[in-house]
């Protein structure tokens, strides 16, 4: 008979990464809105006030498939589009006062799904864990915390 090889590490990730990203399309669903929602409006929280064109660019995703997210989240009052001072042409992205609570809902929930996702650890595993990925991400070249998913919006 056969011996079955453990699991290694990487099917290991990927088959966390589906149960959790799953999961938490299921939370934030809750809050009406999809996971590629909830990464652009912090995405453009965290750097107010660049373009469309640069946030694509960031995020690693066509111009054009952004335009939906962009149009979605406006409106909802989440975003909104200002003039650029510096280049008329372009409109600057901005959360909103309801886009700054709703992250702050998103947080909640964020931190809710950690916690469940990672209950059989304590504190000092999960920073330990936390700082392995980071690392491995990092070697590989990913963008921190923008999720390589966006590539197929």
């Amino acid at each position: 008979m056969a011996t079955i090889p453990r699991a290694g590490s990487a099917f290991l990730l990927a088959q966390l990464g589906a149960h959790a990203a799953a999961r938490f399309a299921e939370r934030v669903a809750e809050l009406d809105l999809t996971p590629p929602q909830t990464g652009l409006l912090r995405a453009v929280a965290t750097g107010p006030g660049r373009s469309q064109q640069e946030l694509a660019g960031y995020l690693g995703m066509p111009p054009s498939r952004l335009v939906a997210l962009v149009d979605g989240l406006a409106a909802r009052g989440l975003l909104e589009r200002r003039r650029n001072p510096d280049d008329r042409r372009l409109h600057a992205l901005h959360p909103t006062a309801e886009g700054e609570r709703m992250l702050g809902r998103i947080g909640e929930v964020a931190r809710a799904h950690d916690d469940e996702l990672l209950a059989g650890l304590d504190a000092t595993e999960r920073e330990t864990l936390r700082e392995l990925l980071a690392r491995v991400a990092g070697q590989q070249g990913l963008t921190p915390g923008v999720h390589p998913g966006y590539r197929r919006v």
